[in-house]
């Protein structure tokens, strides 16, 4: 195979994998972040504290991270072919792998925000600041840049779970190293698809780094709630700014 078919084939797939990946990783970030935000609010000594809802979710998630993802596509079939129409093709395959994510990336949530300094979160509660004030200005604000890196992991996740799609006729780049690298012996397309994904993988992974770096406290990244760890703000006017927030 010529360098010029490789690159007619390529192209088309490279696309289908990036769009499965986006949709997957749209909606795993829209769901999985509520989620995780849950597991830690009503774990124990939660802001919402509910152990059975804890617990329940926790089991929710825990499952959704066991099966194995092969698995997870087939049992999905009629779940898939009700929401896209069909079982085949790159549209299809974002169905699973947005469902298989959700829970990757709920998990991740719950330990960033875990990280978040406690005694910040009893200042609030102090000055008399909801639950959604206390998310919006602390967990989410101090956790920033963990999540960042956490989404970084869930789309690299998901662009091994996309050419594991192809398998079962997912499309995007898996499909093609396997009809044309494995069943026909093109061996050195199926190499070329590798170090494709080599290189989207290392362009996402360098761009989320950067992002961490820059959101993180040791790079320009100023957290709202920096005023507690420095003696030079005005304790009063920034408890006001906090409660007007509410």
């Amino acid at each position: 195979m010529t360098w010029d078919q490789m690159q007619e084939l390529m192209w088309p797939a490279t696309w289908e994998t990036l769009g499965m990946v986006g949709i997957a990783g749209l909606v795993s970030l829209l769901v999985g972040l509520p989620i995780g935000l849950l597991l830690v609010l009503t774990d124990k000594d939660g802001l919402l504290q509910n152990l059975a809802v804890s617990r329940v979710l926790g089991a929710i998630v825990n499952v959704g991270r066991s099966v194995p993802f092969v698995i997870l596509m087939v049992a999905l079939l009629p779940v898939t072919r009700a929401v896209a129409g069909t079982t085949l093709g790159w549209q299809a395959a974002s169905v699973p792998l947005a469902i298989g994510a959700i829970p990757f990336f709920a998990r991740l949530v719950e330990t960033s925000v875990r990280e978040v300094d406690g005694g910040l979160v009893e200042a609030l509660k102090s000055m008399g600041a909801g639950t959604g004030t206390i998310v919006r200005k602390t967990l989410l604000p101090e956790a920033l840049p963990s999540l960042v890196a956490s989404a970084t992991t869930t789309v690299i996740a998901l662009i091994g779970y996309s050419a594991m799609a192809g398998t079962v006729g997912g499309g995007g780049l898996g499909d093609l190293a396997i009809r044309y690298g494995y069943q026909r012996f093109e061996t050195a397309f199926m190499w070329v698809i590798v170090a494709e994904l080599v290189v989207i993988v290392t362009v996402i992974q360098l761009l989320g780094d950067f992002a961490a770096r820059r959101l993180s406290h040791r790079g320009d990244y100023r957290s709202p709630l920096s005023f507690f760890r420095s003696a030079t703000e005005k304790p009063k006017d920034t408890e006001e700014d906090l409660l007007s927030s509410r």
